[in-house]
């Protein structure tokens, strides 16, 4: 997977309006120079790339963490409704708090993530909780956020202006700056999730065996949920909602290692990172020269997904 995401991370900075060979590429990556390829490559398609991994790599391990706390194959960061309210955030604080720093804003995306998986479990909790009706609440949350979400662009237009490229679902025209603003967070994040993964291993084994084993189960799902959702925040301040990626890269990572999360949490970063980039090429070629809107295409793949997961889950129940 490091060699498949490194092929993919020199494909996503090749192609474009000007093709730019990959032994190029790789040279102008490492000893950039004076022309005009090394200029799109340095200004242009690296940030735009190193974007693509810090989002794809956040959001799969995102929904590893949240399949595994809550013990639901359909959990993810988009299915529960954290990318809406991450989105929702971001909004509010363009619309509200102008002058706010930039730096901050990972930190509205994670109040404005965490008070929809906070609500999407509130809502479940009164009917009873299982995978199906988790995943249904989580959209009925997400919608209503993405309600609110419209109405707050339209009362405040001008305001809300300089938000929505942010939340545009795309990696279209992504800098330097984009990835200076997520990356301290991202990077942190998933040394805690990759040192918390024997963690997870242990809250998957059920309740009262790891209270068993000396573990306070309580608190780590705390502890792995604002992970999870500080991840999903992190990933939506930079890229905008991007949905079905985060379900479907643990499963995929689940088929090839098992169910060792020391394993998966790293390969969903991994399988995360390469699905985006190659989705980020296909939405530049697709209709070139235009260029598609990348959760345009991972929603084409992963819906499809989703219901045969929802299906399996059903028949299984």
């Amino acid at each position: 997977m490091l060699v498949a995401l490194t092929l993919a991370l020199l494909t996503s900075i090749s192609v474009g309006a000007a093709g730019i060979g990959l032994l190029e590429v790789w040279h102008l990556v490492f000893a950039p120079d004076n022309s005009v390829n090394s200029l799109i490559v340095q200004t242009l398609r690296l940030p735009r790339a190193l974007v693509a991994v810090l989002v794809g790599s956040s959001l799969g391990v995102s929904a590893a963490l949240l399949q595994s706390v809550t013990r639901n194959p359909l959990a993810s960061p988009g299915i529960l409704g954290v990318n809406a309210g991450a989105a929702l955030g971001i909004l509010a604080g363009a619309v509200f708090l102008p002058n706010l720093p930039g730096a901050l804003l990972v930190l509205l995306a994670f109040a404005g993530g965490l008070g929809a998986a906070l609500l999407t479990y509130s809502v479940t909790a009164t009917v009873g909780i299982t995978s199906v009706r988790l995943a249904l609440a989580g959209v009925a949350v997400a919608a209503l956020l993405g309600a609110l979400t419209s109405g707050i662009q339209i009362l405040f237009e001008e305001r809300a202006r300089g938000a929505l490229f942010s939340l545009s679902g795309s990696l279209a025209g992504r800098t330097w700056q984009h990835v200076e603003l997520a990356a301290p967070w991202v990077i942190v994040c998933l040394l805690l999730a990759f040192a918390s993964s024997q963690l997870v291993n242990l809250i998957a084994l059920g309740d009262d065996v790891a209270r068993g084993l000396g573990v306070n189960v309580n608190l780590v799902r705390l502890w792995l949920a604002g992970i999870a959702v500080l991840l999903a925040s992190a990933a939506t301040s930079i890229a905008g909602p991007i949905g079905f990626l985060g379900l479907m890269s643990p499963h995929l990572a689940r088929g090839i290692v098992g169910a060792d999360n020391r394993l998966v949490i790293p390969m969903s970063a991994l399988i995360g990172s390469s699905i985006l980039l190659l989705a980020d090429v296909g939405a530049r070629v697709v209709d070139a020269p235009n260029e598609t809107s990348v959760g345009i295409l991972i929603t084409a793949i992963g819906a499809p997904f989703f219901v045969y997961l929802a299906r399996k889950v059903g028949r299984e129940r």
